[in-house]
């Protein structure tokens, strides 16, 4: 299932009546088609109102892992086996193939390509650790959501997410969004209360992501193998909406809308922005719904079985999978949701079970892919999620650990990013930073930093205000 902001519902793209109630006939849509591709080579080369400034980075685009729920770091990058009581890590470490540094021992094909990553020990943020969704702003956008009560849901008032700047700052790449995310929206128990920094935010409705939603999931569920909610499929796989009704194959599409212009059916408000969109998302659901090449980089189907079984079978490895093949198609970020990590119980099985095994497996397959295919250098991977986890068990039953914002770990690697180094370090306990403390602007500041950008950078909103993207200072001794 397709869900994205845009006036452009699923129903209208699969109904012809939709197209003919605007007067779309053929010669307009090839028409149409031209212009597009023309808006979108102006796009790429300088966006009206956006100012790109000149590169800094290697990255052409970004790969963000993002776990949702929270991963902890005391069982993921750093481990504390000599820490006292609850604070100690759960599982044994595992020595990489970079002397000095450990990591879990459950992650060893992240542990052999160690030399790729930069491990990031120290970073933290000041949203309140009650809520996901001040975790999910703040580690989308680099800045906090702006204050309201309970959880942050999806709001206008917003920054921007890092896919949104790029949608205004590079604009669609061979009829694809700049941003992607997959395989669903984050969101708190399904549609209607998606959390903040997902969108555009200020910026407005035309720069969100695109979200390809496959169902969704709660933050407890098993990601990789519950069936779920809503219209869901398996990412890899391409949604209902992206496919044509069977009574219009063979040609009888083009065939209609040749006959409604022989009609000569009269155009409804010709010439006004509301059309010219109207008619831009028209054309968009037409060469979708025709299957053209690049939007087959959803499709996973002509990838080798070997592969595919690399990257494991689940959700988590069809969508690192699909999102090798979208920057190979030249989309600029694509956010890979992992949800399953808020183990306030059962921290220990499901860290264990569910969660650590195929992180490994499809982080390792794709960091392996990319280098493959020469990808590695110009496509930064970015490690995150909301928060930690607390240094302490709690006492639920099945036991498991808490929200914990004061210091967690991620990971970057590719893009220009020198692998082979741990920066920053949490205390004994994998509580609070005591070295190289690492606020998560700066975290973002670093990924914009790869990808050519640097604190001149700015976008414009619908009033045509300028505004700076740059959200700290980006660690740059990490190239």
């Amino acid at each position: 299932m397709l869900r994205a902001f845009t006036p452009l519902s699923r129903r209208t793209c699969l109904q012809v009546g939709g197209l003919s109630a605007l007067g779309l006939s053929l010669s307009q849509l090839r028409a149409n088609r031209a212009d597009a591709r023309e808006t979108q080579v102006a796009a790429t080369t300088q966006p009206k109102g956006a100012v790109r400034t000149s590169p800094t980075g290697t990255a052409r685009a970004c790969i963000m892992l993002y776990m949702l729920g929270g991963a902890p770091q005391q069982e993921t990058f750093d481990m504390k086996p000599e820490a006292p009581g609850p604070a100690r890590s759960l599982f044994p470490t595992i020595s990489t193939n970079v002397p000095g540094i450990d990591i879990c021992g459950l992650l060893p094909n992240l542990a052999h390509q160690a030399d790729r990553l930069a491990i990031i020990r120290s970073v933290y943020h000041g949203g309140n650790a009650l809520f996901h969704g001040a975790g999910v702003h703040y580690n989308l956008t680099g800045f906090p959501n702006v204050p309201r009560e309970g959880e942050p849901f999806l709001d206008r008032r917003d920054y921007p997410a890092v896919g949104a700047v790029l949608n205004q700052l590079r604009g669609s790449q061979r009829g694809l969004p700049a941003a992607v995310q997959l395989p669903m929206w984050i969101t708190q128990d399904g549609p209607g209360r998606e959390w903040a920094g997902q969108s555009a935010g200020f910026l407005g409705r035309k720069y969100d992501p695109l979200v390809m939603d496959y169902g969704y999931f709660k933050l407890n569920e098993d990601f990789n193998n519950s069936p779920g909610s809503g219209e869901a499929s398996l990412p890899g796989m391409m949604p209902p909406g992206f496919q044509l009704q069977k009574e219009l194959l063979g040609g009888r599409l083009e065939q209609r809308l040749e006959l409604q212009s022989r009609l000569g059916q009269q155009e409804i408000g010709a010439g006004t922005p509301l059309l010219r969109d109207w008619m831009r998302q028209q054309t968009q659901a037409l060469d979708v719904l025709g299957a053209e090449s690049t939007w087959k980089g959803f499709d996973i189907e002509h990838e080798p079985v070997s592969l595919r079984e690399k990257y494991g079978s689940d959700r988590l490895g069809r969508s690192c999978l699909v999102a090798r093949r979208l920057v190979e198609a030249g989309v600029s970020l694509v956010t890979v949701i992992f949800g399953g990590w808020d183990t306030h119980s059962h921290h220990l099985e499901h860290t264990r079970d569910r969660l650590l095994p195929p992180l490994n497996r499809a982080f390792g397959t794709l960091l392996d892919d990319l280098a493959d295919r020469g990808l590695l250098e110009t496509t930064l991977v970015a490690w995150t999620g909301d928060f930690g986890r607390t240094p302490v068990i709690n006492g639920n039953s099945p036991p498991g650990r808490d929200h914990w914002a004061n210091v967690y770990s991620t990971v970057l690697a590719g893009g220009g990013i020198q692998g082979g180094q741990v920066y920053g370090k949490s205390d004994k306990l994998a509580a609070e930073p005591i070295d190289n403390p690492v606020p998560v602007g700066d975290f973002v500041a670093t990924i914009y930093h790869a990808l050519g950008y640097d604190g001149d950078t700015t976008v414009v909103d619908p009033f045509d205000r300028p505004h700076h993207v740059m959200p700290g200072r980006p660690l740059t001794g990490l190239f």
